[in-house]
């Protein structure tokens, strides 16, 4: 697995999908959250690159400092922002050595643990702004993340549904919905 060419693909889904969103909207709540839409993407970019700067100094044993804000800036900068913490990622992820570890609260993890982190924020908090939004979208990015992080998954053929369901946004038929969840990001042994 690619996992760096697998974030660069979802990142651009998610600024694609969120550039056609009206710009004065982005004040409204994310879906499922009590942020805005606005500060769902700070989120995203604290994320992205708390993730780079724990894979990158190899942390262990708490978060390394490393953050961004974008909130007083336009969407389109916003987006910008987005997909540029996410290529630090990506690229931090492609040049790390297999060996590379670093800690995270879910489970010391690897690079391709940190990209998986990563690609969920990023499809995650795109699904609650478009939801804000009422507009449909999904990824097809999710089945590799899915296996990654949560090895607990029941089967289901929709890997897009199913981390909807990992992570406490969506049902599955026959399944209680989660209420409280996280992921395994520690390296299988």
């Amino acid at each position: 697995m690619d996992w760096s060419t697998l974030l660069d693909a979802t990142t651009d889904d998610c600024v694609r999908v969120l550039g056609t969103l009206p710009e004065d909207g982005f004040s409204r709540h994310a879906n499922g959250l009590n942020w805005s839409c606005r500060v769902t993407l700070d989120h995203v970019v604290e994320g992205l690159l708390g993730y780079t700067a724990l894979l990158t100094t190899r942390a262990e044993r708490r978060w390394t400092s490393l953050h961004g804000s974008l909130r007083a800036e336009s969407l389109e900068h916003c987006l910008e922002g987005v997909a540029t913490a996410a290529t630090l990622l990506s690229r931090t992820v492609a040049a790390a050595t297999p060996d590379a570890r670093a800690w995270h609260p879910w489970g010391t993890s690897d690079a391709a643990g940190f990209a998986a982190m990563g690609i969920t924020e990023l499809t995650m908090h795109t699904h609650d702004i478009t939801r804000a939004f009422g507009v449909e979208w999904r990824s097809e990015h999710c089945a590799p993340v899915v296996e990654r992080l949560f090895p607990d998954a029941p089967r289901h053929s929709d890997p897009f549904a199913l981390l909807l369901w990992c992570t406490g946004r969506g049902e599955l038929p026959g399944v209680p919905r989660r209420e409280q969840w996280q992921w395994y990001g520690a390296v299988a042994a």
